[in-house]
């Protein structure tokens, strides 16, 4: 029995020596509860339909008559009547506008009511036409939110034209995809994520870097030699910048080797990668700031690298709702991790080949968090590496 005691307290002891390891042990699964719980309330689901309304309308008996307009209005009428439905529905006045909205996710689909609206559905109740009536859907066929969307906007178009025509499934959905998402399939559109999953995995190399000239030592010289924070930093950027520009083109390859198809400018594409991974090396001169050990940053940076790789869409494609909008831009609880943003740019460029203004939020976003993490990161390892004493 004594030396079953004197083993719990040489444990015990032990344990407390590996800090970092009881730690990771025993507050990873509350901390993933508490994270999860964040993202969902974050990403409530709400859908955003648009309606242009193009119809020319008819003279009727009665005068004229705009079918359209009356769709409009039923449809807008049902979703404030539907508090229980998160769907929102709005008219616009021209496609452009309905675009731009669907493109900086103001939206979720637009619904395109044809100018013969009206005379087609007064031929159908007339028996004067057997065809359907041709309704365009528009949205980023990828997106689970035009998913959900384009079922609602089918099912309160086909119940109003039902009525209207007095006709059993009287209407034919054209869809039309933003960019080349209506021809990917799921591959081709996880890829974004996992280009941008090889340049977080910098967060381990570059901490490394950073952290292993204070294990060897080597740093004290580097104090004496009068070198500043801001110089060391430099030197060892330019190399992990390196290192993420060809982890990024190795996977690319991969990906079009096995048969992914994309848009856009390869150029904005290492643009983009470039700024993300200088923003994992600024968070990385975080990390670097709390670890003294290599065997540290393998433990404490599990959960920085968990977060940006299951939280951000990087590992599998996940959208948080905003929770609310800057200068139009949306802001959610994954937007405090930059590659959340490069995500975003890289399915925008690539997915639904957009142009380079399209994703000037994005960039924006990720230099305003380069900035932050550079700022937190230098001040805490200089003061904790780079003071001489």
């Amino acid at each position: 029995m004594n030396r079953l005691l004197q083993i719990i307290k040489k444990s015990y002891r032990e344990q407390l020596r590996s800090f970092w390891i009881l730690i990771l042990a025993v507050t990873m699964a509350p901390f993933f509860v508490a994270v999860y719980f964040l993202i969902i309330e974050a990403s409530q689901p709400h859908y955003d339909i648009l309606i242009l309304n193009s119809d020319r309308g008819i003279l009727d008996t009665f005068g004229p008559v705009n079918f359209g307009d009356i769709l409009a209005d039923s449809a807008e009428q049902f979703a404030t009547d539907t508090l229980s439905i998160p769907l929102s529905i709005k008219r616009v006045e021209s496609k452009e506008e309905a675009l731009k909205k669907l493109k900086t996710k103001h939206a979720d689909a637009l619904i395109i009511l044809p100018e013969d609206f009206s005379k087609s559905l007064q031929q159908l109740r007339q028996g004067e036409q057997e065809n359907s009536v041709t309704i365009e859907l528009v949205g980023d066929l990828t997106d689970m939110y035009y998913m959900v969307s384009a079922i609602w906007a089918g099912e309160i178009m086909n119940t109003f034209i039902c009525e209207a025509t007095m006709r059993p499934n009287p209407i034919t959905v054209k869809e039309t995809s933003l960019g080349i998402s209506g021809s990917l399939d799921d591959f081709d559109m996880v890829v974004p994520g996992l280009l941008i999953l090889s340049v977080i995995m910098l967060m381990f190399s570059a901490t490394i870097a950073f952290v292993g000239e204070v294990e060897n030592k080597t740093i004290l010289r580097l104090k004496l030699s009068k070198l500043k924070a801001i110089e060391f930093l430099g030197g060892v950027s330019i190399i992990q910048i390196t290192i993420g520009i060809v982890s990024i083109l190795l996977t690319l390859g991969m990906a079009i080797l096995l048969g992914f198809n994309y848009a856009g400018s390869l150029w904005i594409v290492l643009l983009i990668a470039v700024l993300t991974s200088i923003s994992i090396i600024a968070f990385s001169l975080i990390l670097g700031a709390v670890t003294k050990s290599v065997n540290e940053i393998l433990v404490v940076g599990n959960f920085p690298l968990f977060l940006f790789m299951f939280f951000t869409g990087a590992a599998f494609p996940i959208e948080g709702k905003a929770m609310f909008h800057l200068f139009g831009y949306p802001v959610s609880a994954q937007g405090l991790m930059s590659p959340t943003h490069a995500i975003q740019a890289l399915k925008k460029i690539m997915i639904m080949d957009m142009d380079f203004q399209d994703i000037l939020p994005e960039i924006i976003a990720i230099l305003v968090l380069i900035i932050v993490y550079f700022i937190i990161g230098l001040f805490a390892f200089s003061r904790r590496h780079m003071r001489v004493g």
